[in-house]
């Protein structure tokens, strides 16, 4: 007997005398039947790994989400061998009894759907080396997933209209308002919401109509397109059926009204002041006075739509040569167009020491314009 046996302990399964002393089991613990065997016995019926025959893999074939337990997960995957080995590494169980385990796996693409997993497993059982090697197939099952088969289907519960008060909007703000709309999907693609997107996008002669998945997300990026370009949301619920409990499900119009007026519009108040550039279009018409260089703000009761006229835009105006500074609250620049001095307001934001300024012609005159710097 060797000096790690013990007398009396005898292999239940074989007969022969253990050379090593059994595992004991913990008081309380449960009873390993294994570990009475002497080695031989032992090692003959021991599977180092436990894998399962094949593996099954359903992923989108349209957004590459995969699905796993009860749900689809974007795993932003088309080379899908990293997830065949995330898999596999999921799916196997090494032998409780190994120590020191190591592995390294060694994937055969068979073809587009089809890849061998040929897996190498390396421990210590009983103080002794093992290894063991085990060849599992992933089979791919493309499929669509529950999100794309809405896209396709046309799927979506609110419209967002983006329209302008008394205008067009114009071609920037319609690009703007798409950019905010699929930066406020994609922040919520990026928590995992999956509920998240845009099923269609219509530019049209009025303005711009999206459809989106949720009433939530169709007001949450309404509210964000007027607080970044200026105006108003309203919502027009429309029933278009009921749910399985028989609630009713309602189709949400969130409109996206613009301002009338937008930065660097020139309007005419019609309140002696003269015209007034206009600097923004959020909470109240804020723009600046052509002819002092004075901050202009609508009252509160105006907010972002005084009675006022349009005049033209800022792009209207053009260059001019300055002829003289008369004093601080006239300048003489010559007429853009019949070349003649014309003596016109100066406004503070002016440099007397300008030689060409540009100018903003109207049938009421000219006004000095401010340099785009100039603007808040």
């Amino acid at each position: 007997m060797s000096s790690g046996s013990r007398s009396g302990e005898f292999c239940p399964r074989c007969g022969d005398e253990i050379e090593r002393a059994p595992e004991v089991d913990l008081p309380g613990g449960p009873r390993d039947p294994d570990a009475v065997l002497c080695d031989g016995c032992y090692f003959e019926s021991f599977d180092l790994v436990d894998a399962p025959d094949r593996i099954e893999i359903r992923v989108c074939s349209q957004c590459g989400a995969l699905h796993r337990g009860n749900r689809w997960v974007d795993v932003g995957a088309r080379d899908y061998t990293e997830v065949a080995v995330e898999e596999t590494a999921e799916r196997l169980s090494v032998h409780v009894d190994a120590d020191e385990v190591e592995w390294g796996v060694d994937p055969e693409q068979v073809d587009q759907n089809t890849i061998r997993m040929h897996c190498l497993f390396g421990g210590r059982v009983r103080e002794t080396p093992i290894s063991e090697e085990v060849t599992v197939p992933v089979y791919i099952a493309r499929q669509t997933c529950d999100r794309c088969g809405r896209i396709a289907g046309d799927y979506y519960a609110s419209i967002i209209q983006v329209r302008g008060t008394d205008r067009e909007p114009t071609p920037e703000e319609n690009d703007r308002a798409v950019e905010i709309a699929e930066s406020y999907i994609a922040d919520r693609e990026a928590t995992g919401d999956r509920n998240a997107f845009i099923t269609e996008t219509t530019r049209t002669d009025d303005g711009v109509d999206m459809k989106i998945s949720t009433n939530q997300m169709g007001q949450g990026i309404a509210k964000r397109i007027v607080a970044e370009l200026g105006g108003s949301v309203s919502e027009a619920p429309t029933l278009v059926t009921e749910d399985g409990d028989g609630n009713e499900v309602y189709r949400v119009t969130f409109t996206a009204r613009l301002p009338p007026y937008t930065p660097g519009d020139v309007i005419d108040l019609d309140d002696d002041g003269g015209p007034v550039l206009v600097r923004s279009a959020h909470g109240n018409l804020k723009g600046t006075r052509l002819a002092t260089g004075e901050r202009y703000e609508a009252s509160f009761e105006e907010g972002i739509d005084p009675e006022a006229r349009k005049l033209g835009e800022r792009a209207d105006g053009e260059e001019t040569t300055v002829v003289t500074v008369e004093d601080e609250r006239a300048v003489q620049v010559l007429d853009p167009e019949t070349f003649e001095a014309k003596t016109i307001p100066r406004p503070s934001y002016m440099d007397p020491d300008a030689d060409t300024v540009r100018v903003f012609k109207h049938r009421n005159g000219l006004h000095v314009l401010p340099d785009p710097d100039d603007d808040e």
